[in-house]
């Protein structure tokens, strides 16, 4: 059931993401400027970010089996609608609807899982467990990034956008297959929502929400401009820097699940979190020092600071569900995917433009300070009854 989950959550990454991946190609096969693939690639953002926390409540009220299956057919039908746009020409808008609806139907799946990791697992492996969901997002930008741009560049834009379409019957084939609500405590269900909510015991998911939008841009940051950074300024060949994207993705995957193995060890979950909000931004501070001196090593670095800036998200997500509790885990984990979309889409264009005017090794720099405030910012661990 887990890695039933995991797939199914990976459709959001890659029916979300995986656009970004085309841009050049847009722009060389079909004519589209960059900055119109730009904002195409954004669209799907856009449905996503629009219909998450709604998605959470119904989560929470119907169970994440058959809101899954409903919100993953939605899906389908835009990511199976973008390749039929692309392959009979149509025009730029219609591919956009299509990218749009495939993102309204993607928040599901985002934000899904909480109910199941802590219905189903106890609490000396609801880290583990949680940890081996969110591999769904590194693995997600993993094949996009390993796919999509070397089937666009030998195969087209059409074939390339089969891939998020292939992704996201899979995970509805093994949300039918394989997802199981676990059963709620009659107390639970009967509760009155507003009684119930979490948000009001304490400020211990707010702060959670803050610290998880603060440790987000580091890695967004290193997802969004590495590729640019390893082709353009240090003159990588760009399949080689695909391989080390892919292969970065897939070490922070497992560590996510180590994270969470040791949060179940620790009995904690916000212990581990300050533990790798410090050696995020360490090794970002030591990524921007080591280009500033443009020394060889840094790849290297820049491969052990994206892995230390992913290996949070299982442990927030695992500390919101548990506080949550299944009347509100689904909207706790919506609110958490909207705050760090949030954050990313606030602070990718200024260091862009950071980027743009001096360069990386201060965006580097300036980016390691986010996790260094979030440290103080972490609560204590908190449970409710």
């Amino acid at each position: 059931m887990l890695g039933c989950a995991l797939i199914a959550a990976m459709t959001t990454t890659c029916a979300v993401s995986g656009v970004a991946y085309l841009i050049p190609a847009l722009h060389t096969e079909h004519g589209v400027p960059l900055s119109a693939a730009s904002i195409l690639a954004t669209v799907p953002t856009v449905g996503l970010m629009i219909l998450i926390i709604p998605w959470g409540v119904l989560l929470d009220r119907y169970g994440e089996r058959h809101v899954l299956i409903i919100s993953l057919c939605v899906t389908s039908v835009g990511t199976v609608g973008a390749v039929v746009m692309s392959a009979t020409d149509a025009p730029y808008w219609a591919l956009a609807i299509a990218l749009f609806i495939g993102g309204l139907g993607s928040g599901a799946a985002n934000g899904a899982s909480g109910r199941i990791v802590v219905g189903w697992f106890p609490a000396n492996q609801r880290g583990t467990a949680m940890g081996v969901r969110q591999m769904a997002q590194p693995l997600g930008i993993a094949v996009c990034a390993l796919t999509m741009p070397l089937t666009a560049e030998s195969l087209g834009v059409t074939a390339a956008l089969v891939i998020p379409a292939a992704v996201t019957g899979l995970g509805l084939l093994v949300a039918v297959v394989g997802i199981i609500d676990p059963p709620m405590a009659p107390s639970s269900s009967s509760r009155a929502a507003g009684a119930d909510n979490p948000y009001r015991t304490g400020g211990f998911l707010a702060r959670v929400h803050g610290v998880s939008a603060l440790l987000v841009i580091p890695q967004s940051m290193l997802w969004t401009f590495v590729p640019t950074w390893l082709i353009v300024a240090h003159e990588w060949a760009p399949a080689a820097a695909g391989i080390l994207v892919t292969v970065t993705q897939v070490v922070g995957a497992i560590g996510r699940i180590v994270a969470g193995r040791i949060s179940d060890a620790w009995g904690s979950r916000m212990r581990p979190i300050r533990v790798i909000a410090v050696a995020a931004s360490v090794s970002v501070a030591v990524l921007a020092l080591t280009d500033w001196l443009d020394s060889p090593v840094a790849p290297i670095v820049m491969a052990a600071a994206a892995v230390a800036s992913v290996a949070d998200n299982g442990l927030a997500f695992t500390a919101i569900a548990e506080f949550a509790g299944p009347t509100w885990s689904g909207r706790g984990l919506a609110i958490q995917n909207t705050a760090q979309y949030l954050a990313t889409a606030a602070s990718t264009p200024v260091l862009g433009a950071i980027i743009g005017g001096v360069g990386f090794p201060l965006a580097f720099a300036l980016t390691a300070i986010t996790p260094l405030i979030a440290v103080p910012l972490v609560p204590r661990d908190a449970q409710r009854d």
